[in-house]
């Protein structure tokens, strides 16, 4: 573990490697969080546009529009219109579990292109979308509405995908939704998140009726912010039901239009990834005044604390529900947490995610006995990392939209014993000989939420950290001749 001293020294050796002008901008997304003095923050600025020539890792608004937020709603179908590449890079490559027969009543490992050709950036692409509107509506007609997911052509020759939307919609007698996603837009894929939810806000919730005949349970909630990633919102509501609540929805993984609509007649909105998902929810509870609640169910400890604080807004029947969750499986996390710590005890992790995961899974590492030493956000904001501080006990790096050179180099210096990140840092430090996980869609396994979750969780940081194959590889660092960082 690094001292105070020592990480930010770590820091202006980084900074050193860029020109001055780049250096000084890169500064403001780069911190040790000091362990003992926190009220001055973890000093980080976020949400801000990335270096040009500075590599990032971030995606791109219809990337958080299209395979974050609306993709994973199962019986609507969601045209990517532009290109073919953009939609087959998002098809079916976050693990959005669901249940339905695909291409019958569920789409969402499908891709729908309009698939632009030189001469529809020339004419525009208008026409073409409104005959493919009619054609995907006669092919797989049990779908129950349809999203345009825009890409950067269509922003770019000035498409009217609303005009065809509001058209079609009325033709088809079912929701049309424009969606103005474009790549280029905003920083990151984190506005696509907002563009989308206000879409949902626009054409699904605020339409006239919709929500109209529904009646409203005492215990009705709504899972916001879960995609179901290798069945992670399976496990989530099961907690949630044996507690005695009753899920009416979810978002959007596993999700259906007609939850979409109902969900204006909860109790109470339980978000988990906060990123993707705080801006409808603060709108319902402006408009239809339902409460909202921020809950982790990352490892025992989290899920204990978070099933606690959901069951505070309710009565005492779902206090008790709650209680009497806890203690069934306090059991098996034990036995869980018995077997893996002594395995897992000491270990420092690494992590660099989108979303919600550069926090919430903290709390399941140490519940493992293990520390995190460094963290950070590939698209998040301000408010993303006054959360994390409170979530970190000790000396942390902290890096915001960081470049591959600055993780390289943070990497070689910390020496983790696991990094957790995405599909493109996984193979460049598996071949520096470092265990790794692929914390976006959680390496091809999962689900990781819930206590049944954190049963594979603990198994897969063990597997990996205690595989054999890393003791045949050798890193930069160990190789002849290399000097000691």
């Amino acid at each position: 573990m690094l001292t105070q001293d020592e990480a930010e020294k770590l820091i202006q050796e980084v900074l050193a490697a860029y020109p001055p002008e780049a250096a000084e901008d890169r500064a403001k997304h780069l911190a040790v969080l000091d362990g003992e003095n926190r009220e001055g923050g973890c000093g980080i600025t976020a949400n801000r546009k990335s270096l040009p020539g500075v590599m990032t890792i971030r995606g791109c608004a219809y990337a958080g529009s299209k395979g974050v937020v609306w993709g994973p709603i199962k019986d609507m179908i969601h045209i990517s219109h532009g290109p073919v590449g953009c939609g087959q890079y998002s098809r079916a490559g976050r693990r959005n579990y669901y249940v339905g027969h695909t291409g019958v009543n569920a789409f969402g490992t499908m891709n729908f292109t309009s698939d632009f050709q030189e001469k529809d950036i020339v004419f525009g692409g208008d026409k073409k979308l409104a005959k493919l509107l009619d054609e995907v509506d006669t092919l797989f007609p049990l779908n129950k509405g349809i999203s345009i997911q825009s890409e950067c052509p269509v922003g770019l020759i000035g498409d009217d995908i609303e005009a065809v939307a509001k058209k079609k919609s009325a033709d088809l007698a079912k929701p049309v939704v424009p969606v103005r996603c474009e790549g280029f837009r905003g920083v990151s894929q984190s506005l696509g998140h907002h563009i989308a939810n206000d879409t949902i806000r626009d054409y699904i919730l605020d339409r006239p009726n919709a929500s109209s005949g529904i009646e409203a349970g005492p215990y009705d909630v709504a899972i916001i912010g879960d995609y179901n990633i290798g069945g992670d919102a399976w496990s989530s509501r099961i907690l949630l039901e044996e507690m005695g609540l009753q899920v009416v929805a979810q978002w959007s993984g596993d999700g259906t239009l007609a939850e979409l609509e109902r969900t204006p007649k909860v109790r109470l909105n339980l978000v988990h990834c906060y990123r993707s998902m705080n801006y409808i929810s603060r709108h319902m509870e402006t408009k239809y005044g339902i409460p909202w609640l921020e809950y982790n169910f990352f490892g025992p400890t989290r899920i204990a604390d978070s099933l606690r604080r959901i069951a505070a807004r309710f009565d005492d029947r779902i206090k008790a529900g709650a209680e009497a969750v806890i203690a069934r499986y306090q059991p098996m996390a034990d036995a869980i947490t018995g077997r893996f710590r002594p395995r897992l005890e000491g270990k420092r992790v690494m992590l660099y995610v989108g979303g919600l995961r550069p926090r919430h899974v903290i709390g399941a590492y140490e519940d493992l006995g293990m520390e995190v030493v460094g963290t950070g956000y590939e698209f998040g904001h301000n408010d993303d990392y006054e959360r994390t501080q409170e979530e970190l006990k000790n000396t942390t790096l902290i890096y915001d939209d960081a470049s591959g050179y600055e993780l390289e180099r943070f990497v070689e210096r910390v020496r983790p014993d696991l990094i957790g990140s995405g599909i493109k840092e996984k193979y460049v430090f598996q071949k520096m000989g470092i265990p790794f996980r692929q914390m976006h869609s959680w390496d091809y396994s999962g689900p990781y939420h819930g206590y049944d979750g954190y049963a594979i969780f603990a198994r897969d940081m063990d597997m990996t950290i205690n595989n054999p194959c890393w003791k045949m590889m050798t890193p930069p660092w160990r190789q002849p001749g290399a000097g000691t960082p």
